[in-house]
């Protein structure tokens, strides 16, 4: 029969080796969920960083706690933490199982479950299952439960407890060690340097030294005054006025003909030296001939 647990409720295990099986629904946002775990000692704490079973180190020395790894049912996705509690070492007292989604929030985590099943039974179906609820939604961390000494036996414990620093501030809350130089250089690769106020270059490594080539500072050239008006700017040759021109399709205002066209006279042009319309030739100033006579005149234009 499949236990309901509730938060903090207990279970005994007959089983001599069990399933710790996290499940989640997937969907649009869900963040990926791994599975962990802890072997704690007499004092609360584990003995030392090879307690640790986890993504990177996913089988215990002892080899009786081990990572099975992430598969595809028909109900979500799942990630297990298997465990021989009969060769469990004795100085270990219980065993925390976590599940972790660092960076992202357990609050868009749906349906989250920690199921238990029994290892050499070829069934389907769970010793004990437990829904985890994050309490604040802000938990990047969860211990969902944990196996532990009863007598000569062991009982599983519902428990939901979560941490909002993540798997890191988890392990670390339990004694795991953290390489401060490994977060420092993390740190420094998400940090963006200051621009150099000076050029430099990279000199070749040479065998016997150290890896990280020295830096020579090469100066930046000399500055240049700022621009004066009517003085060329640096590296520029000097500017020329532009020269005056007539608009275009208009006589020009100076002595020189019009476009096309001869220069008119200076009489046509007149004494104060005014030239024609553009296009049109200079006029012509008639001189009336003392000579001229008309011709004789019909009938029909004699006065009456």
């Amino acid at each position: 029969m499949t236990h309901a647990m509730l938060k903090g409720s207990n279970v005994p295990l007959e089983a001599t080796t069990v399933r710790a099986v996290l499940r989640w629904t997937p969907g649009q946002g869900v963040p990926d969920v791994d599975a962990s775990a802890l072997l704690l000692g007499p004092d609360g704490r584990v003995r030392s960083d090879e307690d640790f079973v986890f993504y990177n180190q996913p089988r215990h020395p002892a080899g009786k706690v081990w990572r099975l790894g992430k598969k595809r049912v028909a109900e979500g996705l799942t990630d297990t933490i298997q465990t021989d509690l009969a060769g469990v070492e004795s100085g270990v007292g219980r065993i925390l199982l976590v599940a972790s989604a660092d960076g992202t929030t357990f609050d868009r985590v749906r349906e989250l479950r920690i199921l238990l099943y029994d290892a050499a039974d070829t069934g389907t179906e769970a010793l004990a299952y437990f829904d985890v609820t994050p309490e604040t939604g802000e938990e990047t961390a969860l211990i969902c439960g944990e196996l532990y000494r009863r007598g000569e036996g062991w009982k599983f414990r519902a428990l939901g407890e979560g941490y909002s620093n993540g798997l890191k501030g988890l392990a670390t809350d339990f004694g795991i060690s953290v390489d401060e130089s490994e977060a420092a250089a993390e740190e420094a690769t998400t940090t963006v340097p200051a621009p150099p106020t000076t050029n430099t270059a990279a000199q070749p490594t040479t065998a016997g030294t150290s890896s990280q080539s020295p830096e020579v500072s090469v100066p930046l050239p000399p500055e240049q005054p700022a621009a004066v008006p009517g003085q060329p700017g640096y590296g520029y040759p000097p500017q020329q006025p532009p020269p005056t021109q007539p608009a275009y399709g208009y006589p020009q205002t100076t002595g020189r003909p019009a476009y096309g066209y001869p220069q008119a006279p200076a009489a046509a042009r007149g004494a104060a030296g005014a030239q024609t319309g553009y296009g049109y030739p200079p006029p012509v100033t008639a001189v009336p001939d003392p000579d001229f006579r008309l011709p004789p005149q019909g009938p029909q234009f004699v006065g009456r």
